[in-house]
Formats: structure tokens, sequence, C-alpha cells
């Protein structure tokens, strides 16, 4: 429940510090296969990474046997920093400023 509540967007700092860098990986990775799958793979190893983090919570939740479901405002928030999230890291792509590692050193 740890690892899901980690990769979940239901904190505010959990983007910055643990997903955004884990879809730079994993656009990074994406990458390596293709220079244009750089920002996809980005963008989708985000939205996976909080799609796990809900899983697991849930699965967590079920084992504990604490049935709690998310408010509709919670769900509503959630989204809306999801959705913020990925702008920002649109913008930073797009700045320049997050970029395939190997554009740095050229």
């Amino acid at each position: 429940m740890a690892v899901g509540f980690i990769l979940s967007p239901l904190s505010w700092w959990n983007d910055l510090i643990v997903n955004i860098p884990l879809a730079y990986l994993g656009g990074s990775f994406a990458g390596l296969f293709n220079k244009a799958w750089f920002f996809p793979g980005m963008v989708l190893t985000y939205w996976l990474t909080n799609l796990l983090g809900f899983l697991l919570m849930h699965f967590g939740f079920i084992y504990m046997k604490k049935q709690r479901s998310f408010s509709k405002k919670e769900v509503v928030q959630t989204i809306i920093f999801s959705l913020g999230y990925t702008i920002l890291m649109v913008g930073l792509v797009k700045l320049g400023v997050l970029k395939f590692p190997t554009e740095y050193f050229k």
C-alpha cells in the first residue's frame, strides 16, 4: 500500500519527486529505440505510474479489509492535478528543459 501511495497522485509532492522522474526515465528508455518516442514515452509512463499507484492502493485497502472509496471531490482533484502535471511536462519538453539525455551533450 505504501508503494501505491508513493506512485499515486494523491499527494501534491509525489509527482514532482517520484512520477515525473520515472516518466523521464520511461521516455528516455523509449527514446533509445526511436528518438520520436521520447515525449510520448514520458507521458505514457507518467500516466502508468499514476494508474499503478491507484491499483496498488486499492489492492492494499482490500487486503487490509478497510473498504474506503474515494470521494467525487478527491477523484476530480486527482484528475486536475494529473492534467496539470502533464501540461507542466509538455511545457518543459517544448521549452527544451527536458529532452532526450544525449541531447544535453550536443
